[in-house]
């Protein structure tokens, strides 16, 4: 666990220092990120061989995300899926809301109360409304909020290494 931490520090710093020059390399940086998120979070019961990644909205990540299907959390495999309708989104441990559909945030969020889904966004003010892990582009550079309180609310536990790095613990 030493050794994922610091892959995890060393990784995000190098991640977060990296100029962000267009679309695609942000959303490089940020399947990254996302990955590690899921890496340093535990759900309240054990995974059942398949951690189900979620996307939301517009995809901007493209293949990058479906890259992430190749590795693995804790000897589970990774399932890339994309959602049209909130109907499924239950059956997600990560769903990440793309920009395009933070409009419909309440209703989203409504749709996984009290589950256990790591919720995850890159728009503006999304920890603070409930999102559990937002992430900015500030400076050309990818930094994070957590959202504890929602956090508790889905019985999940964010690592305190990973709230360490973040900018902003809202509790």
């Amino acid at each position: 666990m030493i050794v994922q931490f610091l892959g995890l520090v060393l990784g995000m710093q190098l991640l977060a220092s990296a100029a962000v020059a267009n679309d695609l390399e942000e959303y490089q940086v940020k399947a990254a990120f996302l990955y590690n998120f899921i890496a340093f979070t535990q759900w309240p019961d054990d995974i059942d061989q398949t951690l189900n990644i979620c996307i939301y909205g517009e995809d901007h990540f493209g293949q990058e995300i479906d890259k992430l299907q190749a590795k693995s959390v804790d000897n589970n495999n990774i399932k890339i899926s994309r959602l049209t309708s909130l109907e499924k989104s239950k059956e997600c441990h990560a769903l990440f809301i793309s920009k395009s559909a933070i409009d419909n945030l309440p209703n989203i969020l409504a749709s996984v109360q009290g589950e256990p889904v790591l919720t995850i966004a890159d728009s503006p003010e999304a920890a603070k409304k409930g999102v559990i892990i937002n992430m900015n582009l500030a400076q050309n550079k990818i930094n994070f909020e957590v959202n504890l309180e929602s956090a508790h609310s889905a019985k999940l536990n964010i690592s305190s290494k990973l709230l360490q790095l973040a900018t902003e613990v809202y509790q």
